[in-house]
């Protein structure tokens, strides 16, 4: 049983940072791709960033520059630290796994390829 557990949301002023966690068990987590995705209200889920098993990082163009994704292998984590943030940066943020390949590029449908979801933590931008 393959359990995401993500943690480390909450709300910021424009500018500021926030650094997200996400426990991963019950499958081989070193061999897979873990990404962060993101869904606001009334708009389609969307890629962040992603990390594969050599720590090979991926980033969303929105997010270049702000976004650093991480993974410590030894204790199953990922983590993904936003600084910079801005009102857009709202919404629920989701931790998710692929058994192979990260994505190099984020598309519309590169969510529905991640069979292993968490159960998302609310980030909100605001001041």
């Amino acid at each position: 049983h393959v359990q995401l557990v993500e943690s480390g949301g909450g709300s910021v002023q424009p500018g500021g940072s926030l650094r997200l966690s996400c426990d991963a068990s019950g499958y081989t987590y070193s061999s897979n791709c873990m990404g962060w995705f993101r869904q606001a209200p009334g708009k389609e889920r969307e890629g962040v960033a992603a990390i594969d098993s050599d720590g090979i990082a991926s980033y969303a163009d929105s997010v270049k520059g702000r976004f650093t994704v991480s993974r410590d292998n030894a204790n199953n984590t990922v983590n993904l630290m936003m600084n910079s943030l801005k009102p857009e940066d709202t919404a629920m943020y989701y931790c998710a796994a692929h058994p192979r390949v990260c994505p190099k590029v984020f598309t519309p449908s590169t969510h529905g390829r991640f069979p292993y979801w968490g159960q998302g933590t609310q980030v909100t931008v605001s001041s």
